[in-house]
């Protein structure tokens, strides 16, 4: 097929199995034979190819440092960001209500493809081939990192600070909950009694809008020298 063979393009490898590929973009919602054991298999090899790649790069890096790197590189919206940029939504097989429901722009269906096509690659050639694959796909973020560079995520940052400073630790409510089941948004209220302040943030999940009141709250503090 004309998609599949852009597709490959995009990807960078050229299938000897399409059917592999194939398999790879077919989402649960078109029937039979579908994507979620290779998402599996894509799953375990990534984490360990990217594990490796930190491990050989930087050899000063502590266990946890590099479990907070690898974190930030395998996490669903990373994940969705390279399948993004590879376009491959644009290739994914999906049942009739799931494309009209926008399945082929969500985050989740995109993150586990492109997991899927990991698996497919490994399955297609081999573990040297599907690395080479991967750091090829994640190789302008791995060049930006560094040890001590990757953010821990702004909740937890703002909870230390708080116990670095003997002060209780912040409250989180729900406040607001708009949008269709599809394109929803949270907003969040962030409390802290010490200082006094309450700021709000809104995402397109619970978490994202908790994560995005957290960093409005350090950035409050930090605008008042606190």
């Amino acid at each position: 097929m004309a998609d599949e063979a852009r597709l490959q393009r995009a990807l960078g490898y050229p299938f000897r199995n399409e059917e592999l590929l194939r398999l790879a973009i077919t989402h649960r919602s078109a029937g039979g034979e579908n994507n979620e054991r290779l998402e599996f298999l894509g799953d375990s090899i990534l984490n360990h190819i990217i594990a490796e790649a930190l491990y050989r790069r930087f050899p000063d890096a502590r266990e946890g440092e590099m479990s907070r790197m690898r974190a930030s590189l395998v996490k669903g919206d990373t994940l969705a960001e390279v399948a993004r940029e590879l376009e491959l939504g644009q290739y994914l097989l999906l049942g009739a209500g799931e494309r009209k429901s926008g399945g082929h722009r969500r985050s989740s269906t995109l993150a586990d493809a492109f997991e899927a096509i990991v698996g497919a690659v490994l399955l297609d050639a081999d573990v040297e081939q599907c690395r080479q694959c991967v750091l090829g796909w994640f190789a302008s973020r791995l060049d930006q990192l560094s040890i001590g560079g990757v953010n821990k995520d702004a909740k937890t940052r703002l909870q230390e600070y708080l116990q670095g400073k003997s002060k209780p630790l912040p409250e989180y409510e729900l406040v607001a909950t708009e949008g269709s089941d599809h394109d929803r948004q949270f907003q969040v209220a962030c409390r802290l009694v010490k200082p006094a302040l309450v700021v709000t943030g809104t995402g397109s999940s619970l978490r994202k809008a908790e994560q995005s009141a957290a960093s409005a709250a350090l950035q409050s503090i930090s605008d008042h020298g606190g």
